[in-house]
């Protein structure tokens, strides 16, 4: 990649991010002063389920697309027609398994029964998530990236004029309704993000018999390619997904109530920690812009290239981080007033801003790992951080601390996976 491609890709790549991310924080917005403190707090409690459900359908697709287009060495038209069935199959399968388990997930693993249509609901999106992943990542593979960040905004827009025309209605009939009519809103807004990149097809994109038929040798390369990614995504998935369980039995167990629980979820998941990772978007659109040259100069073991590379992705992502981690420390009401109207989640918020400095790092080392062929490490971290994680979850929440047992196991589990990264990305460097 050219140094002027670079910096435009990284360009486009922020603005969008910057976008997509104000877009985002109109949403929550939204989304928290319609449904209020307890509805956000039943939406947390469902996300974790929905993640691990999108992680599972993609398959690590989009990832293995992105690589194979890039490396230009294949017929890439025929490359998304091979993929595309095997999509489909996962989220056949995805489908029915999620339609005979949702009664089983909401009655013992969350323990609320309301929840039940809402996760049959989440069935129905996959498969329009997972062709939107793979057209958006054809194009990433192109270096292409205004149709990625179009469609992206598009996508976000979509979903903002569903959320403020549906939620008043739906709400009317129940929080589980609301709920239930965000989730299937997923399917209207994924559906715009799909025609976006039709849009941006060549006009001389011709389609031949040929590109039609399954190539098995594609398919081995993606599944490669994108199943160790997808198992370390997964790992974190699941992770994820047990902390709500985790966090229910236990406080249950020691006498906290529902309401408690709920409502203390909700301001964690749903105000401070999203406030904290706002600037998220930064780090990742470096990143991401990174990927390919880090990829060639490792591979042509260009090992003090890609050690600057590494290190400016790093002070990159620390620039916009530290200024505003020094504002959640010191002034955390004014943005959590603007943004969500409410002063909850203060403490949270000041208590985990400095620790979620490493966060920020973790995104270029990453990249770098997957750049440098080497996913099953961040895989490995994943699923240490993890176990990690919900081991002292469950052990601190018998402290009667409330949430700050999350709070604990979430800070020692970024502390961990970081310093794992970059001692793994300090040794591939150092041969």
């Amino acid at each position: 990649m050219k140094k002027t491609t670079f910096l435009k890709s990284t360009i486009i790549l922020t603005i969008g991010g910057l976008i997509t991310k104000v877009l985002g924080m109109l949403i929550k917005i939204v989304m928290s002063r319609l449904l209020g403190t307890d509805g956000i707090g039943l939406y947390m409690m469902i996300l974790p389920t929905f993640s691990l459900f999108v992680t599972i359908a993609s398959l690590g697709l989009p990832i293995a697309v992105s690589k194979l287009v890039a490396e230009d060495t294949k017929n890439n038209k025929n490359l998304i027609f091979s993929l595309l069935p095997v999509s489909f199959l996962i989220n056949t399968i995805l489908i029915l398994f999620i339609l005979c388990a949702a009664p089983f997930i909401s009655n013992y693993l969350i323990q609320e029964p309301n929840l039940k249509q809402i996760i049959k609901a989440m069935a129905f999106v996959m498969p329009f998530t997972s062709i939107s992943a793979i057209l958006r990542s054809y194009f990433f593979g192109k270096q292409q990236m205004i149709p990625h960040v179009v469609s992206n905004v598009v996508e976000d827009i979509v979903r903002l004029i569903i959320l403020i025309v549906g939620i008043p209605i739906f709400i009317k009939f129940g929080i589980e309704k609301a709920i239930f009519f965000i989730i299937i809103s997923n399917i209207i807004s994924e559906l715009s993000s799909i025609l976006v990149f039709f849009f941006f097809l060549p006009k001389k994109f011709h389609i031949y018999k040929n590109d039609f038929r399954p190539n098995r040798l594609y398919i081995k390369d993606a599944l490669s390619i994108g199943v160790p990614n997808t198992i370390g995504r997964i790992i974190g998935s699941i992770g994820y997904f047990l902390e709500p369980i985790v966090l229910n039995f236990v406080l249950h167990t020691i006498g906290y109530s529902n309401h408690f629980i709920v409502y203390q979820y909700g301001i964690l998941s749903g105000y401070s920690i999203p406030l904290i990772l706002l600037p998220s978007f930064f780090s990742g659109a470096i990143s991401q812009a990174l990927l390919p040259i880090i990829s060639k100069s490792y591979v042509h073991k260009n090992y003090k290239y890609t050690k600057k590379k590494i290190k400016q992705a790093i002070l990159y992502s620390l620039i916009i981080a530290i200024p505003y981690t020094l504002l959640l420390m010191l002034k955390p009401e004014i943005p959590l007033k603007f943004i969500y109207n409410t002063n909850e989640g203060i403490t949270y918020i000041r208590f985990l801003a400095p620790i979620c400095l490493f966060q920020y790092i973790q995104s270029p080392l990453a990249f770098c790992l997957d750049a440098m062929g080497k996913s099953k490490i961040s895989m490995k971290s994943t699923l240490y951080g993890t176990m990690i994680r919900t081991s002292l979850l469950f052990l601190l929440s018998f402290l009667k601390i409330g949430l700050w047992g999350l709070v604990l196991s979430t800070s020692l589990n970024i502390l961990f996976v970081t310093f794992y990264q970059l001692k793994k990305v300090k040794e591939f460097l150092s041969n």
